[in-house]
């Protein structure tokens, strides 16, 4: 026997009067037993609200913006015996039968079923063929019944997945109703939408909503059109082809890989004085060659790279192989007039920092020349944007895929530091390192980073 069951709100912890803020199920909706009715957003979490049995939805008490506490009335399903079969039972022969043709027509050919058109004409066809069927009119010569599409008219079908999958979906601008679940009763997992992204990016998933905002299949709000001329004075003046280009890549990378930035700062006292003092011996051996830090951050780097091989690594485009390797070529951004671009300083953990700081003030010429070859900038593992010489604490540098990590480092200035009896003042390096937490967690990029800091607080540490 059928019977009406109340679907009430569960121990939430405590919270009273916690907003809703989505309704996960419409009136009429088969529901299995856990199933997410309602998503409940208080200030510290966002929960949503199951059904505590299967069945049917009859009613829904709630809508977006009601507030509930524990024992609220979301719901009243309807349930069956043998674990909630009648409801569902009786709307599986409802359509089987509406599925089924009828006996009169036994021996015919099956109606045929239109092309899909879009979903805008289809209430217009919809309504028209009912207009015809109630005023007794046969359908238009050519004109096939319409088959009724309930997914096309009701929005209140709503994918099964939780609050954390739905807000990375949003963050991502992806269509849940376009990604198919893997787990149990088609639940949507974080990692069916990280697939159905990478599949739209690559050309082997279609998206229903196409390609918006540039191509990228991800359904996003197209870019605003704006006539700036109307408010003032403008000058329109086109992108260089590099900027274009990395434009185009950082892009990809931001949406395809998950970025965490790890802060950290390098006391660089001690390697500064270094630095001079081997300046001024190599001026007076009027050798040409001047040390910039940056040469001792690659070379730091390295040996940083080969103490945690995780970071000395890249990731294919299934997400599902890591490559690691067993060299250390390090890129490093450079200022050309056309924009930024990243020449490559290959097998540095064979060179002395002489010779990599030679090597970067010739790749460096070459870049602001526009003379680089496609070699020069290709096989790094690790790459370093280094904003020393104009200024800034901290940014949130971006990936450069198919790498996993990249060094942000910014002006560094002399600060206070408590040495256990006075403060005394050193100069301090800020580091931001950006990595794929696809690959390494936090408490590793911690590790890199502070074991980069020991390296540069005394580079006699490379050498062990």
């Amino acid at each position: 026997m059928a019977e009406l069951k109340e679907a009430k709100v569960p121990d939430i912890g405590g919270y009273d009067d916690v907003p809703v803020i989505e309704v996960l199920v419409a009136v009429g909706d088969t529901v299995v037993q856990d199933q997410g009715l309602v998503t409940l957003e208080s200030d510290k979490a966002t929960m949503e609200v199951p059904s505590p049995f299967a069945g049917v939805v009859k009613e829904l008490k709630v809508k977006v913006g009601d507030t509930l506490s524990e024992g609220g009335l979301v719901a009243i399903i309807e349930t069956g015996d043998a674990g909630g079969g009648e409801a569902p039972k009786e709307a599986a022969k409802a359509e089987a039968k509406a599925e089924a043709p009828p006996a009169a027509d036994k021996g015919k050919e099956p109606d045929p079923v239109v092309e899909p058109v879009a979903p805008s004409e289809k209430p217009d066809k919809l309504a028209q063929a009912s207009i015809d069927a109630q005023a007794g009119n046969p359908p238009a010569q050519g004109q096939p019944p319409l088959r009724f599409e309930a997914d096309a008219l009701i929005p209140g079908k709503v994918p099964y997945a939780s609050p954390a999958v739905r807000l990375f979906a949003r963050e991502l601008g992806v269509d849940l109703s376009q990604v198919t679940g893997t787990e149990k009763g088609g639940r949507i997992t974080k990692d069916d939408v990280q697939k159905f992204v990478k599949g739209v990016l690559s050309g082997a998933t279609a998206s229903a909503g196409g390609a918006v905002a540039g191509g990228n299949g991800l359904n996003l709000l197209p870019w605003p059109k704006v006539d700036f001329s109307k408010f003032g004075e403008v000058e329109e003046k086109p992108l260089s082809r590099i900027k274009k280009i990395s434009g185009a890549n950082l892009a990809r990378n931001w949406a395809m890989i998950p970025h965490v930035t790890q802060f950290d700062d390098a006391d660089i006292t001690d390697l500064e004085e270094l630095r001079v003092q081997l300046n001024k011996e190599a001026e007076k051996a009027k050798s040409g060659v001047k040390l910039t830090m940056l040469a001792f951050l690659i070379k730091a780097s390295a040996n940083a790279l080969a103490k945690y091989p995780d970071f000395n690594a890249s990731l294919d485009a299934s997400g599902e192989t890591l490559t690691l390797k067993k060299y250390f070529h390090i890129g490093f951004a450079a200022d050309t007039p056309n924009g930024l671009v990243v020449p490559v300083v290959r097998d540095v953990d064979k060179k002395g920092v002489l010779q990599i700081s030679e090597e970067m003030g010739a790749l460096a010429k070459k870049a602001r020349e526009g003379k680089l070859g496609p070699a020069e900038m290709s096989g790094g593992c690790f790459s370093i944007s280094s904003l020393g010489g104009i200024g800034g604490t901290a940014f949130t540098p971006i990936v450069n895929a198919p790498e996993v990590a990249i060094l942000g480092v910014s002006k560094s200035s002399m600060k206070p530091v408590w040495d256990g009896k006075q403060f005394v003042p050193r100069l301090i390096l800020p580091l931001s390192l950006s990595y794929d937490h696809r690959v390494i967690d936090g408490a590793a990029a911690a590790r890199f980073t502070a074991y980069l800091a020991q390296l540069l607080a005394d580079m006699r540490r490379v050498l062990l």
